[in-house]
């Protein structure tokens, strides 16, 4: 008991760093020490069971016990999430014609399901929506979770008496202390997630692809450290990179190892809870932006379609490009509906230029192998503009109703951080 008490008076960040060190000493030292790959599998693994369980009943009892209607601060982080995709997608145009670039073409890769447009990408997202509520839940199609959370949260409020909203609060609390203990352990999980990264990923990926890679986590890392902190500055008008640093040390971190937005939900609510959000809020916005704030995806399209067609020698205008920015933005809002994700959506951007399906498929077996890196800091982006953005929003209230802002922002306010 002595050494879980020691183990828990350590910051949980210092710890993460810790673990990360040790996973990638050993990663460097030794190639095969089994238990240790084990130890990442388990922790994305419990990540993804407890995600879709905890937003269905979050969101549940936050709407059953919520107000009449959902206030302000929804349409603002709906806004923010729409808008900082569509600005991701400029970044990477632009970032595309500064630095062109070809690709040395590999295997073409195999899918199951390749859109043919935007149009069926938004079809697919609007199916899922009212997939069968358990379905959902077992696949882990949030979109559907969310959809179906919401019926019944409404439904809980209008009809349901005070004895089942008290149930419905402790089945909260009950699943989000669960959630703490899970990520209590995210150390253990980020050391035998790094190991794996480590000795079995060479440094080919950076000499065979290095300045596609290099323009692809440049434009996320200029909307992470540019676009984003833009519009949360205009929105408060406050210093935005407190909040943005917390953020990605908080929330991008975890996501930038498990690379799964799904795994990394339950790590978002309990930072948001430390910011001292409003459950009621952020218990919707969290899920809301796992599905639709993806910067990191609209990057990525925008950039590997712009490389394809420079491949061809075929030659983009700017009101094509502009074109492409804007399908970019859809298609990445519509990325978690859609087998393989962000790479998938790739030949249908494609399609704009007239690059065959065959080539556009060989530029994915490329994503492919960069995705240990390209994956990982997409997934760390999109994860942290969910809390972003979300605490933007909900500080945007704050400073309307007269509220201090936190300490960390030029506030009074004192949150658990």
């Amino acid at each position: 008991m002595k050494l879980i008490e020691k183990y828990n008076s350590i910051s949980l960040i210092i710890r993460i760093v810790i673990g990360l060190v040790i996973g990638s000493v050993l990663g460097v030292l030794f190639k095969e020490i089994p238990v240790l790959p084990l130890l990442g599998t388990l922790f994305v693994g419990a990540l993804k069971a407890v995600a879709p369980v905890l937003v269905f009943v979050l969101v549940i009892s936050a709407l059953a016990q919520g107000k009449e209607k959902l206030d302000r601060r929804f349409g603002l982080v709906l806004t923010l999430y729409i808008l900082s995709t569509l600005l991701a997608s400029f970044v990477a145009v632009f970032g595309s014609f500064i630095f062109p670039q070809t690709i040395k073409l590999a295997q073409t890769a195999e899918a199951d399901t390749i859109p043919s447009g935007v149009g069926q990408v938004l079809s697919d997202l609007m199916v899922n929506m009212v997939a069968n509520p358990v379905g959902a839940l077992v696949e882990g199609r949030y979109i559907g979770i969310l959809f179906w959370a919401v019926i019944f949260g409404l439904a809980a409020k209008r009809l349901a008496c005070e004895t089942t909203k008290k149930f419905l609060e402790d089945a909260s609390n009950v699943v989000s202390q669960t959630v703490r203990w899970i990520i209590n352990l995210a150390p253990f999980g980020i050391m035998g997630l790094v190991y794996t990264n480590v000795s079995t990923n060479g440094l080919a990926i950076f000499t065979d692809y290095g300045k596609l890679l290099l323009l692809l986590v440049g434009c996320m890392l200029a909307v992470a450290l540019i676009v984003d902190p833009l519009l949360i500055a205009i929105t408060l008008k406050t210093n935005p990179y407190p909040l943005v640093f917390r953020c990605l040390r908080g929330s991008g971190i975890t996501a930038f190892f498990t690379r799964s937005s799904a795994a990394n939900i339950p790590v978002n609510m309990e930072l948001c809870e430390r910011l001292g959000m409003d459950r009621e809020m952020y218990a919707v916005s969290i899920p809301l932006g796992a599905t639709i704030n993806m910067d990191g995806a609209a990057v990525t399209i925008a950039v590997m379609s712009l490389a394809a067609a420079n491949t061809m020698g075929i030659s983009v205008s700017l009101p094509t490009a502009i074109v492409l920015a804007v399908v970019s933005t859809l298609a990445a809002c519509g990325a978690s509906g859609v087998a393989g994700g962000s790479l998938l959506l790739i030949p249908m951007a494609c399609s704009l230029f007239g690059v065959d399906a065959d080539v556009a498929m060989q530029v994915v077996a490329v994503g492919f192998i960069i995705g240990v890196v390209q994956d990982s800091v997409e997934t760390a982006l999109n994860s942290a503009g969910d809390v972003m953005f979300a605490a933007t929003a909900e500080y945007a209230k704050w400073k309307k109703e007269g509220k201090s802002l936190p300490t960390f922002l030029g506030g009074t306010t004192k949150v658990g951080i």
